[in-house]
């Protein structure tokens, strides 16, 4: 405890000499603020905008460092030029929705599913959603995981810092800043809030021309289905979906097991705590790996409150269909490597369009003949539960069909959960082949991610690279030599996943906890049936959030009869996320 305050006020005294250094220095750069003599209006959406903002002095590609602007008609005085463009000047008296040119939060979408490039707007896109609650709407162009790690964030940062440069001429309040993605763009999301002003990412930034002497932190980050905490996500995978896996090899068996147990020992020396304060911890049991302990109880708590949740919900008689994702597996969804998501398996329906605001953009991958045996080494089929269900009891029964794991009583209405290994046989098999985010061959879309730059995949699991090594496996050297390898800046994939980890900056056992800003409001939602990554990716996340000093407030839920999408209890993902907004910058 005196540990951590010792950090902690050391980190706090960081924290306020960087705010009056940078109050005392002028931003770096030579990059020109907007041009106010340059806006485009839509008539339609009373919205002024403009496209192709460069962010960065020497972008490394150009075909993505730039930014649209979008903002609300009524935050400025503007006079045309009779050629279709404005020249524009703040209106101090200008309101739209609850919020004053000086009041309004920016959002940042995050569009990188599968941590995928984000194209930069090339015409407008309406964003009335926004905009007529008054938010000032940022589309930053990124670079994505053909580019290699940390490219994605690296040029959300750069984006981040620009608007505080150039805030002196825009309206909108720059320290209200909020990016939103899911998936692969929550991920990049949650990288947002946690790595506000890390110095990993200095060379990085300084490589593109960033603009310096400003912050890159943000004040919230709403993360739906975040891909994340690479450091340790195959391990977790195999913990807690190893279990339904079937025709492993007795090396892949091995592999499996000593990758559930290397779990164990991560979350023991992890340090999280429950609201109470108490450590959660893993213990060896009889049946299955570590499936016992503070730990193991906390997640039965996450699972049967997802299931409460949905049974108050929820009228009944409840149908679910196979739009639904009422088939086996239910609606997980394995990532391929191109970015796009299945709906359980890999012949699964696509999220409609309307889940990313914006346009989508791919890389055009390539082809992975690694995923020719895609089904390989994954889980079996979870229970089909397309049918109408009368009754609360019915649709427990129907979860119980292949055993009893969940029971429910009527007169309380809440349910009680015996086993995780019955959870994810009966809901959230595994899809995804072993090392399912730095697979064996190499064949995953995060194996791109932090690759060099050149499309071909690299290996960056160091705990999965020393269980090869013990077993002498014939993987072992092709990942040994992957993980001495250095990037154009001289860095290690170690250092790169370190930069890619929120824990690393959240976790008081980690090294780099303290030396960021991470964001002091965090909103997550996770469709708790998704077979995409662990459950204790989100519930991780939340755990290191929530006993974070100076994080204010996370609202975390996993919402059941969800999948890999933007997972909402009720309402839609966008009126959500707005709401939260509002709520967050009236305090």
């Amino acid at each position: 405890m005196v540990k951590k305050l010792i950090t902690f006020c050391a980190a706090a005294l960081l924290l306020v000499t960087a705010a009056v250094c940078g109050a005392q220095n002028a931003p770096v750069t030579n990059l020109p603020k907007v041009d106010m003599n340059k806006w485009l209006y839509n008539a339609d959406d009373n919205v002024y905008y403009q496209l192709g903002i460069g962010y960065c002095e020497t972008p490394a590609d150009e075909n993505y460092e730039n930014l649209a602007i979008l903002v609300p008609g009524a935050y400025f005085k503007c006079t045309g030029s009779g050629s279709g463009t404005w020249s524009c000047s703040v209106d101090p008296n200008g309101t739209a929705g609850d919020f004053t040119a000086a009041t309004a939060p920016i959002v940042v979408p995050v569009n990188t599913p599968g941590y995928s490039a984000m194209a930069p707007l090339s015409e407008y896109s309406s964003q009335a959603a926004f905009t007529d609650e008054g938010f000032i709407y940022v589309h930053a162009g990124c670079r994505g995981r053909n580019h290699g790690a940390p490219a994605g964030v690296t040029d959300l940062k750069a984006a981040v810092r620009y608007l505080r440069y150039t805030a002196d001429v825009l309206p909108g309040n720059t320290e209200a800043i909020f990016t939103f993605g899911m998936s692969g763009g929550g991920a990049q999301s949650a990288l947002m809030g946690a790595t506000g002003d890390s110095e990993l990412y200095t060379p990085y930034l300084e490589a593109i021309g960033a603009v310096q002497g400003v912050s890159d932190a943000v004040l919230g980050a709403m993360c739906w289905c975040p891909i994340t905490n690479l450091d340790s996500a195959d391990q977790a995978y195999e913990w807690m979906m190893g279990v339904t896996r079937s025709g492993l090899s007795d090396e892949e068996n091995a592999i499996s097991d000593q990758m559930a147990a290397a779990f164990a020992s991560y979350i023991n020396r992890a340090g999280f705590r429950d609201k109470e304060g108490n450590v959660l911890t893993l213990e060896p049991s009889a049946e299955g790996i570590y499936q016992a302990g503070s730990y193991y109880g906390y997640m039965i708590k996450v699972i049967e409150r997802s299931l409460d949740n949905f049974l108050k919900d929820t009228p009944f008689p409840y149908e679910v269909t196979a739009s639904q994702g009422g088939g086996r597996g239910m609606p997980g969804g394995g990532m391929r490597p191109d970015g796009d998501f299945g709906g359980g398996r890999l012949d699964g329906p696509r999220p409609e369009s309307g889940n990313f605001p914006g346009p989508q953009t791919g890389e055009g991958e390539g082809n992975f003949e690694a995923m020719d045996d895609i089904t390989r080494n994954q889980g079996t089929s979870g229970l089909d539960l397309t049918g109408t269900y009368k009754t609360r009891e019915d649709y427990i029964a129907a979860l119980n069909a292949n055993g009893e794991w969940v029971s429910y009583d009527p007169q309380t209405r809440s349910v009680s959960v015996s086993s995780i290994a019955g959870f994810v046989r009966a809901f959230k098999p595994a899809s995804k082949n072993l090392g399912a985010f730095d697979q064996l061959d190499g064949g995953q879309g995060e194996n791109i991610l932090f690759g060099y730059g050149d499309g071909s995949g690299a290996h960056f699991d160091m705990t999965l690279a020393e269980i090869l090594a013990s077993l002498g496996s014939g993987y072992a050297d092709a990942y040994a030599n992957d993980l001495q390898r250095t990037d154009a800046l001289g860095n290690t994939a170690e250092y790169r996943v370190n930069m890619y980890t929120p824990l690393y900056y959240l976790l008081e056992s980690e090294e780099g906890f303290g030396s960021s800003t991470p964001a002091r409001y965090w909103r997550i939602r996770t469709g708790i049936a998704q077979s995409d990554c662990a459950l204790s990716t989100e519930v991780d996340l939340a755990l290191a959030l929530e006993q974070y000093q100076g994080v204010e407030s996370v609202d975390f839920e996993t919402v059941w009869a969800a999948g890999h999408t933007k997972a909402e209890r009720n309402g839609s993902s966008d009126a959500n996320f707005i709401k939260w907004v509002k709520s967050v910058v009236s305090q």
